[in-house]
């Protein structure tokens, strides 16, 4: 059963969000848009029945009990930054624009994966002349983060195919939380980094909504096949924004495999609630370009 006026990309992110509903809210919904016309016997029925009743995304979206914060909270886990105060109706405007992306953007993110997934050798003059640094960081923020975040299972959703196998063997994180005190970690290899990024989100539950706007990404090219991507975001923990992080990862392809982009390095700042100073803005992010290029060559 498909709703009238929904297509399948609003039809799937619908589901997503309604799926963040409880099972009372869900009920209460259902018999909302049915007019309590229609009995449903379980969350299942009341989704379904809930989609086919839907003339329209924004006219689901903007419904009393599709909160505020679970749209924030589907937005954060495609990837999408918006300030943690944000008001409904922008992050409605917002969704709706994740779910119509235009024809012409969508046709060049199709080229450009499609020129990032071939690693081979004779392929690389043609990667370097077409090759747009800023859409491979986007691409990668909104994969990366998305992923990250299904690790946390208080968000009630599957989580997807995290592992060691998205790093190269001698991957180096490097962790800095200001939180009251200072703390600073290192871990090196792909399995120790790969658990220890992925027990901020399963043991600490925590959230990461990255500012993917020109003021929180950077990225940079080297000759030599690095790519430096730099984002800058949000740290939330259920209702509660916790503070801020920065994040640059350092980006090689690997010819061997298809999804062709591994990760060689991982700086990572936290900065706990006192830094937010009354923040009402998405962060920006501090690093400088030629901190960057410094990275870049090292």
């Amino acid at each position: 059963m498909s709703g009238s006026g929904l297509s399948e990309t609003e039809r799937a992110g619908c589901v997503k969000i309604l799926k963040l509903l409880s099972r009372g809210d869900l009920q209460s919904l259902s018999d909302t848009v049915t007019n309590k016309m229609i009995v449903v016997e379980n969350e299942t029925e009341a989704l379904e029945t809930i989609l086919s009743f839907t003339k329209n995304a924004e006219e689901l979206l903007r419904r009393k009990k599709v909160h505020r914060e679970l749209i924030f909270r589907y937005l954060a886990k495609e990837g999408v930054s918006m300030p943690p105060n944000s008001e409904k109706h922008l992050l409605v405007k917002r969704t709706l624009e994740l779910w119509t992306p235009g024809k012409r953007s969508t046709q060049k993110m199709d080229e450009t994966r499609q020129s990032l997934h071939t690693g081979t050798a004779s392929d690389s003059r043609r990667v370097e002349e077409g090759f747009d640094s800023l859409l491979l960081g986007q691409q990668f923020c909104q994969w990366f983060f998305q992923l990250l975040n299904s690790q946390n299972l208080s968000l009630g959703q599957p989580p997807q195919d995290w592992g060691p196998q998205h790093f190269w063997p001698d991957v180096k994180l490097c962790l800095h939380a200001r939180a009251g005190s200072e703390q600073k970690e290192e871990f090196l290899g792909a399995e120790l980094v790969s658990r220890r990024l992925q027990a901020l989100t399963r043991e600490e539950r925590l959230l990461l909504s990255p500012n993917l706007e020109p003021r929180g990404l950077k990225t940079l090219a080297s000759p030599h096949g690095l790519v430096l991507v730099a984002v800058a975001g949000t740290i939330h923990r259920d209702k509660n924004c916790l503070g801020i992080f920065e994040q640059v990862f350092g980006l090689i392809s690997s010819p061997q495999e298809k999804n062709s982009w591994k990760i060689k390095f991982v700086n990572m700042k936290i900065k706990g609630q006192d830094a937010l100073g009354g923040m009402g803005a998405a962060p920006s992010l501090t690093y400088n370009s030629s901190e960057l290029q410094l990275l870049c060559n090292s």
